[in-house]
């Protein structure tokens, strides 16, 4: 496993498209629902989630924001200025509409109400056994982990991103659990 993050990012990028790419469809939807219900069990009864929208080869948070959304739980989406601005969470449903935000990434209008996620669900390029977190190394999300520090910090990953040992920086967040498609992990 390279020590450069820059280099493990294209590694485990490479590892989570390839496991994808190979995947069946259905069999990945499969996944998809089972990790919904164990990210909302280890949410431990939040009445508020901030999720997050995946890309092509991100595990899809969507049921987990259907799930949320049929239990009465209140559903977020981070919403992003500039990269140098915190990450907010705004007030999001699957029914609502979306706008583009300035790295391409759909988020909800602006104008949405913010709110203060108990559970944290976030996307992931690599995980460990220590519940460290490599992510895209913009640093929102640990920035969103130091500013909402109640809430549950739950990473989603297919079981293929795991990694022996992550490098860690002393900005970087570790999470309390992570759903793979294999198990869920709790720290």
């Amino acid at each position: 496993m390279p020590e450069d993050k820059d280099e493990l990012r294209r590694e485990l990028r490479q590892r989570r498209r390839d496991f994808v790419v190979s995947s069946d469809v259905c069999q990945l939807r499969v996944h998809t629902i089972v990790m919904a219900r164990l990210a909302i069990e280890a949410a431990d009864k939040a009445n508020s989630i901030a999720c997050y929208l995946a890309n092509p080869f991100e595990v899809d948070a969507m049921p987990i924001m259907q799930l949320a959304c049929a239990r009465g739980i209140e559903t977020a989406l981070p919403y992003i200025v500039a990269r140098d601005e915190p990450m907010r969470f705004l007030r999001w449903r699957p029914e609502d509409k979306l706008v583009t935000g300035p790295f391409g990434i759909p988020q909800p209008k602006q104008d949405a109400p913010e709110i203060e996620p108990e559970a944290i669900i976030a996307p992931l390029l690599g995980f460990d056994r220590k519940g460290n977190r490599l992510g895209q190394g913009g640093g929102f999300y640990d920035r969103a982990f130091m500013r909402h520090s109640a809430a549950a910090r739950i990473g989603l990953a297919w079981s293929v991103q795991e990694a022996d040992v992550l490098p860690v920086d002393s900005w970087d967040e570790p999470l309390h659990a992570i759903i793979t498609d294999r198990e869920r992990i709790d720290f």
